[in-house]
């Protein structure tokens, strides 16, 4: 592949639906380890698994220790990952996937006025319209999945756990910008789930539970996953703005209809086809050109 091709200003928007689509995958793998052997022990197996298969490529090709700045940095994530992960993953054994995931992507609106306050982005007109249209595809879709069961005791801590982890999210996406101008993925996806895993160690005498064999498989597959959509996204993140890369997050729907197909044969409805329209709208919108002929990344 030429210079030319590597600097397409479109390839930051593929590489992020790249990475959602693994975290995606990630996501079904951890809600089956979670409800095997507890969300606390199942996050907890992950970050490490993921720690332990990209740090020896870390050590082999870094240059240095990271400087100061960019320590804090990779702290300041892995801390927030950590707790962003284990109250998503405790909402996953509360309520249905979609359901949850759906309700997660109040995410990316957050994170649109974050970039403003923290990272001084302007928010461009389409930037705004395209995570609307995004997030009324992902309503239009939810709909056609999920029924009107009772709200319980259950559902109740699983919303408030998805609460707390959508702002954390948010706050993820601010971090990830700054992160990945400072440090190449590689370094990024080792601090990412190192961090993770040692401070939630720290929680292991309060909440531990016995590691269950049948749900070492889902957490070895979703700690390469955690990998590859960290180093997927910091990639990413590092060639466009934050506020441009938020409407790919909700292209997640897109990448549950393919997998349910290929591995469950779940058939693609009609919301599914309108949602996703109206998704792919939503991405165009922010990755399209000026009279310029420059992509506007907002």
């Amino acid at each position: 592949m030429n210079r030319s091709a590597l600097s397409s200003p479109l390839l930051p928007f593929a590489a992020a639906l790249l990475g959602v689509g693994f975290l995606s995958m990630m996501d079904a793998f951890m809600k089956e380890a979670a409800l095997t052997t507890g969300a606390y022990t199942a996050t907890v197996l992950r970050s490490l698994i993921g720690a332990a298969i990209i740090a020896p490529f870390w050590f082999w090709k870094r240059s240095g220790w990271p400087d100061q700045s960019t320590l804090k940095l990779h702290l300041e994530r892995g801390i927030i990952s950590a707790f962003m992960a284990l109250s998503f993953f405790f909402a996953l054994t509360k309520l249905p996937l979609a359901e949850a995931i759906a309700l997660s992507f109040i995410a990316p609106l957050i994170a649109l006025y974050l970039a403003r306050i923290l990272l001084g982005e302007v928010i461009q007109p389409q930037a705004i319209i395209a995570s609307l249209l995004g997030l009324a595809g992902t309503l239009v879709i939810v709909s056609g999945k999920i029924g009107t069961g009772g709200f319980d005791d259950d559902a109740a801590l699983g919303l408030g756990a998805l609460t707390i982890s959508a702002l954390l999210y948010a706050y993820n996406f601010i971090v990830i910008r700054k992160q990945s101008q400072v440090a190449g993925p590689v370094e990024i996806a080792t601090f990412h789930s190192g961090v993770g895993g040692v401070v939630l160690l720290l929680l292991a005498p309060f909440l531990a539970t016995p590691i269950e064999t049948q749900a070492l498989f889902p957490l070895a597959a979703a700690g390469a996953l955690t990998v590859l959509g960290a180093m997927a996204l910091a990639w990413a993140y590092a060639r466009a703005e934050a506020q441009a890369l938020v409407p790919i997050e909700y292209s997640g729907f897109l990448w549950a209809s393919v997998l349910g197909w290929l591995f469950f044969r779940e058939a693609v409805t009609v919301p599914t086809l309108a949602g996703t329209a109206l998704i792919v709208t939503g991405c165009w919108l922010a990755t399209r050109k000026n009279k310029r002929g420059q992509t506007e990344v907002a």
